[in-house]
């Protein structure tokens, strides 16, 4: 399941990508299957061991075409271990809401990006997690949990604060926010509910089977109560300065 949209955020073959804060790598597997040269980062050892596997696994099986590279490793958000413009590409998705130093993150990600390189942001979107706030405390009270919520303005300002340029955005899995309302609801850690179980299966069908019927739904929804809210941004080219 893909937050970011790569017909709105193309990858060349070849390109330099950092999915930072990669998680369970569903978009670090997405760029390396589109032949990109992919590094894998997250600060959690256990789920960068399982990464790791998946990249080898997948190029066991000649998922990824030739040339493309795969790398997963732990290190720390706020202090990247990497060359000044080290990427083309960078993809940062539903990371910034765990991390107090927002500013910091965003810094680190400007400085490893090249001048003309390309940034998604995806975070969850106010409204759906305004709800998930005020249903369930437990859903965002735990440690490494939600720390803030964004409301689309203040995201593209801090963007833009941070000199990138914005140029598209869109929201993204609406089937997903009734999920987590029946999830806060019922209490998040009960995935025994009859509600919660059900609308589980109703997911893992719609992901497995990808439907038109609930593709069509969730894209009339996705303006509407779409979970996830996504940003692409570039980074401008300094201007040229003439020598005198």
């Amino acid at each position: 399941m893909l937050t970011v949209d790569f017909s709105r955020f193309p990858l060349a073959p070849g390109d330099r990508v950092l999915d930072l804060g990669c998680g369970a790598g569903r978009h670090a597997f997405e760029c390396y299957r589109r032949g990109a040269q992919v590094v894998a980062l997250d600060r959690n050892g256990e789920e960068i061991r399982e990464v790791a596997k998946w990249f080898a696994a997948m190029k066991e099986a000649g998922e990824a075409p030739e040339g493309a590279t795969a790398t997963a490793m732990e290190g720390d958000a706020l202090a990247l271990p990497f060359p000044d413009e080290s990427f083309d590409v960078v993809i940062i998705s539903e990371v910034m809401e765990h991390i107090p130093d927002d500013k910091g993150v965003l810094a680190e990600m400007v400085r490893v990006l090249r001048p003309g390189g390309r940034i998604a942001i995806t975070v969850p979107r106010y409204g759906p997690e305004k709800v998930c706030w005020t249903l369930s405390d437990a859903y965002h009270e735990v440690e490494g949990g939600h720390i803030r919520i964004y409301k689309a303005d203040e995201l593209l300002a801090k963007i833009r604060e941070a000199g990138l340029k914005p140029y598209g955005t869109h929201h993204a899995h609406a089937l997903h926010s009734p999920y987590w309302w029946l999830k806060c609801a019922f209490g998040v850690d009960n995935d025994k509910a009859l509600p919660v179980r059900a609308y589980h299966k109703l997911l893992v069908w719609d992901i497995m089977k990808k439907p038109l019927a609930t593709r069509l739904a969730e894209q009339a929804l996705n303006p509407l109560i779409g979970k996830s809210f996504v940003a692409y941004a570039t980074k401008p080219h300094l201007p040229r300065v003439d020598a005198k």
